[in-house]
C-alpha cells in the first residue's frame, strides 16, 4: 500500500540538510545524510487533512483540541502500554524547548545535570546556555558494540546539586532501545538521591521488533513520581516542520512547576494546521508505520552487508530503535577531522562527525539511513567505492 522506494526532491527546498550543505562541509557535492528528519514523504493521510483543512480561510488563532491530545493517548496505550491524561499533557513546538523549560523548571544556574554522552547535541548544549552544570555519565560500550548505562559512574557523579536528567530513550545516536531492568536501575537512583528525569521518548515508535519501547513512566510508582515525557509525530511521520509535540508531567508537583516555568516561555497553542496533522498521524497512521518500520530495516540490513566487507575499517554498532547507524570507524586509523573530510572527500556523503555527540563519539560517524530504496542504493554505492579505494591504497 506504500511505496517508499523514491520521494519527492529536496534539494531545491528549504531543507535543513541540503540548504547547509556549502557552510558545513565545503560542497554542495555531497549526499546528505545528517539531519534526523527523513527524506521520505510525509504521509498523504496527514497531507490531505491539512489540505481539507485549508479550505477554511481563516487560518488565526486555534486551541490544541482535546481530541488531538486524546489522539495521542490512545496512540500510546495501544502501542506503548502506557496510560496518559489529557490534563497531564502540555503542547510544545520540539522536545529541546521542552527539555529547556524542564532544566528552568527544576534546576538552578550552577546546579548539576546529568547527560549520557555520545547523545544528541542539544542534551549538552541546552544544560551550557542555560549556566547550569554539565553532569556526564558515559554510556559503556560492551564487546559486540553495543552500549549500556554505567551504573556506578552514575552513582558516582550524583551529590547533593545533582537535580536532572536527561535520558535519551531509544537512544540517538548508539539505537539502543533501553531494556526495563535498565531502566529500573536508574529509576531506583534517581528516586533515591531526589533526581527528576526529563525521557525524550520522540524516536519511541521506530523500534524495530523483537525490541519494544518501554516509556519510563510506566516502570513504577515511584518512576511516575519523578519524570516528565516528551513525544510526538516529528520523528515517528516526518513531521518535524509541523513544529508540534507534547509533555507528560503526571505529578500534581512536578506538573505545577512545569507548568510556571512553560507559560514564561508563551508556548501559545501552535499553528492550526499542526494540530490537524498531529490528531490524523495518530489516528491514521499505524499501517504506514508498520509498513515504514520493514522500508528501514532493509535499508539497515543493506547498509551491514555492505560494511561486514570491511569490517576492519568500519563496524556497524547493532540498532534497536531509531533510522541513526553509529558508524564505529576507528579501524581506519584517522584523526577525527582527517575522517569527517574523507566522507567528504572521498565518498561524497555528509554525515553527523561522531565528537559531535561527545568526546565519546570520537572517531564515529553518524549516518541516517531513513532514506528512499533508490537513495539508499546510492549511498551504499558511494561508501563501497570510496572503502575499495582506501582498501587498495592502505594495502599499497
Amino acid at each position: 500500500m506504500f511505496d517508499f522506494s523514491t520521494a519527492a526532491s529536496r534539494a531545491q527546498s528549504n531543507a535543513e540538510k541540503y540548504t547547509l550543505r556549502e557552510e558545513l562541509f565545503g560542497t554542495e557535492d555531497v549526499l546528505p545524510a545528517w539531519v534526523a528528519d527523513m527524506d521520505i514523504n510525509t504521509p498523504k493521510f496527514v497531507l490531505d487533512a491539512v489540505k481539507k483543512r485549508l479550505e477554511h480561510p481563516i487560518v488565526g488563532y486555534e486551541e490544541v483540541p482535546d481530541s488531538a491530545f486524546l489522539a495521542q493517548i490512545a496512540w500510546m496505550q495501544k502501542r506503548h502500554g502506557v496510560v496518559f491524561k489529557r490534563e497531564d499533557m502540555f503542547y510544545s513546538h520540539s522536545v529541546v524547548a521542552s527539555m529547556a523549560v524542564a532544566i528552568e523548571a527544576f534546576t538552578q544556574k550552577g546546579e548539576g545535570v546529568i547527560v549520557q554522552t555520545p547523545v544528541y547535541p542539544p542534551f549538552f548544549h541546552t544544560v551550557k546556555k542555560l549556566e547550569r552544570r554539565l553532569v556526564l555519565n558515559p554510556l559503556q560500550q560492551r564487546e559486540d558494540g553495543s552500549y549500556t548505562f554505567d551504573i556506578d559512574d552514575f552513582k558516582a557523579k550524583i551529590d547533593k546539586d545533582t537535580k536532572l536528567l536527561l535520558l535519551c530513550s531509544p537512544h540517538n545516536p548508539v539505537g539502543r532501545v533501553w531494556r526495563k531492568e535498565e531502566l529500573r536501575a536508574i529509576a531506583e537512583v534517581c528516586y533515591e538521591n531526589g533526581i527528576i528525569v526529563f525521557a525524550d521518548e520522540i524516536h519511541c515508535d521506530l523500534v524495530y521488533k523483537p525490541n519494544r519501547h518501554t516509556p519510563f513512566t510506566s516502570l513504577s510508582d515511584k518512576a511516575r513520581e519523578i519524570s516528565l515525557t516528551a513525544i510526538g509525530v516529528g520523528k515517528t511521520f516526518n513531521m518535524a516542520g509541523f513544529a508540534i509535540s507534547s509533555v507528560v508531567v503526571q505529578n500534581p508537583a512536578l506538573r505545577e512547576r512545569f507548568q510556571k516555568a512553560h507559560e514564561r516561555v508563551h508556548f501559545a497553542q501552535g499553528s492550526v494546521l499542526s494540530h490537524v496533522a498531529f490528531e490524523t498521524a495518530y489516528k491514521e497512521g499505524e499501517e504506514w508505520l508498520e509498513a515504514l518500520l520493514m522500508h528501514l530495516r532493509e535499508n539497515y540490513e543493506r547498509l551491514a552487508t555492505l560494511l561486514r566487507e570491511y569490517e576492519e575499517l568500519i563496524r556497524l554498532t547493532p540498532i534497536e530503535g531509531t533510522y541513526l547507524a553509529w558508524l564505529d570507524c576507528r579501524g581506519m586509523g584517522l584523526e577525527d577531522r582527517e575522517l569527517r573530510e574523507w566522507f567528504v572527500q572521498e565518498a561524497k556523503l555528509g554525515l553527523n562527525a561522531g565528537l559531535s555527540f561527545g568526546r565519546e563519539g570520537s572517531g564515529f560517524m553518524r549516518l541516517n539511513f531513513a532514506v528512499p530504496s533508490d537513495t539508499m542504493q546510492e549511498i551504499i554505492q558511494r561508501l563501497q567505492k570510496a572503502l575499495e579505494r582506501y582498501d587498495k591504497n592502505k594495502l599499497g
